[in-house]
């Protein structure tokens, strides 16, 4: 495809080109992730803004915004071609709910470059001076008015907590246009691939395609395919461990299928 059809397709799919890139010279394009607040899906286009050329093949992650408006990466970048972009789209917007959350201020939490998993916000460097400034105050002082909060919290605790299960179900059952099924895929399984319409596996790939799962990070399987015999281009070979159902949906798709070991996709929501 050329660099036209390229643009067209991120246009189609509600993408908006950046300015700049501070990490390269591609063209960089993001939108809003379409359930999450503060989440971006981007894609790097592999289009040089200089030459205005195709350099490489098109990259796509999430991004967390957190509170000083920096973009934290949260998910590792998968790299496709124009043909499967949508559908890698759809699966790094999948990719966001198996991303962990900070118990304390909820945001995402993303790899920071120690290697260490932390939150987004950096919210400990918050909570962390209120609790030492804490402790300096004296024990009698404390005591009177943890009892009384202690007292109040009892009472309407129980209320507070129903009412907001109730909203949260609600908000829920409205969001749901679609489930998402998950399976457990771990390096070194023996793979190959299930056609699907739906939640029914209309054909079984044994004995045509065969792979090796090289990796598994996050949501995204990496598999160095062996052996495909069929008419299904390597394009179309999932690399995810998660596939998205809409409600209602007979489009046809395709999973990994694990045959070293029993393996099941199970509901997510």
């Amino acid at each position: 495809m050329t660099v036209v059809q390229r643009k067209a397709i991120l246009k189609a799919e509600g993408f908006f080109p950046h300015k700049k890139n501070g990490k390269g010279t591609s063209i960089i394009y993001s939108r809003k992730h379409p359930t999450a607040k503060f989440v971006r899906v981007v894609v790097d286009s592999g289009i040089d803004s200089k030459t205005g050329k195709v350099v490489g093949k098109i990259g796509v992650k999430l991004c967390y915004i957190n509170r000083q408006k920096q973009w934290r990466e949260i998910t590792t970048e998968v790299f496709t071609t124009n043909t499967g972009l949508a559908k890698t789209i759809k699966a790094q917007e999948a990719a966001e709910q198996f991303v962990k959350t900070c118990k304390h201020c909820k945001a995402k939490k993303f790899t920071a470059k120690s290697g260490n998993v932390v939150c987004a916000n950096a919210c400990w460097t918050t909570w962390g001076s209120k609790k030492k400034s804490a402790n300096t105050t004296k024990k009698s002082s404390q005591k009177k008015p943890q009892k009384i909060a202690a007292k109040k919290s009892q009472k309407k605790s129980p209320n507070i907590m129903v009412g907001r299960v109730e909203s949260r179900k609600r908000r829920t059952s409205q969001k749901i246009a679609e489930k998402i099924f998950t399976a457990e895929i771990l390096p070194g399984d023996l793979v190959t691939v299930e056609e699907i319409q739906g939640e029914k596996v209309t054909e079984n790939f044994t004995g045509k395609i065969l792979g090796i799962v090289k990796s598994v990070k996050d949501n995204a399987v990496d598999v160095d395919w062996t052996a495909n015999t069929s008419t299904l281009e390597d394009w179309a070979l999932p690399r995810w461990r998660t596939v998205v159902v809409p409600k209602n949906s007979m489009i046809t798709d395709y999973r990994i299928k694990v045959l070293s070991r029993e393996v099941k996709y199970t509901i997510v929501t």
